[in-house]
């Protein structure tokens, strides 16, 4: 993956289509290993919407929560051929470490850098669209291609 740097960040072309397919899922309790939107999702099932949104067709192998799955989440990133970019745009996906060992993967939905985004939040058990805790590490960005 190559990291993508740009003064203007131009929006993903599906960027309207990924935001409004999440958006849809604000309010869907969290469940983990959740694929269902308005039944239950997790965050790697919030990103799983985007990607569909996008044009993309995946699925995941079963993994556990509370860990570190860098490795994972890099062969699915790649195999899906998403590039490494330096800021999140409308539609793309980020990566926190809310904590040492954790993964969380994140959908942005504003044009300002992180400004909003849509997660499936443990914490209050719902998929909730909201600003970034200031105390989690941004460990990555990634855009979903833009077609052929």
């Amino acid at each position: 993956m190559t990291a993508r740097t740009s003064a203007a960040l131009v929006p993903h072309p599906q960027a309207t289509a990924i935001i409004s397919a999440v958006r849809s899922c604000v309010g869907t309790p969290f469940r983990p290993q959740g694929r269902l939107p308005g039944v239950g999702l997790d965050c790697i099932g919030v990103a799983i919407i985007a990607a569909r949104a996008a044009g993309l067709d995946i699925s995941t192998p079963p993994y556990q929560l509370n860990r570190n799955h860098d490795g994972l989440l890099g062969a699915a990133f790649a195999a899906l051929k998403l590039e490494a970019t330096s800021r999140c745009g409308p539609g793309d996906i980020a990566v926190f470490a809310p904590a040492p060992g954790r993964r969380h993967l994140v959908v942005q939905v504003s044009q300002r850098h992180l400004a909003s985004v849509v997660h499936a939040h443990a914490g209050v058990g719902r998929v909730v669209e909201s600003s970034i805790d200031p105390a989690w590490q941004l460990c990555g960005v990634w855009r979903f291609p833009e077609g052929e």
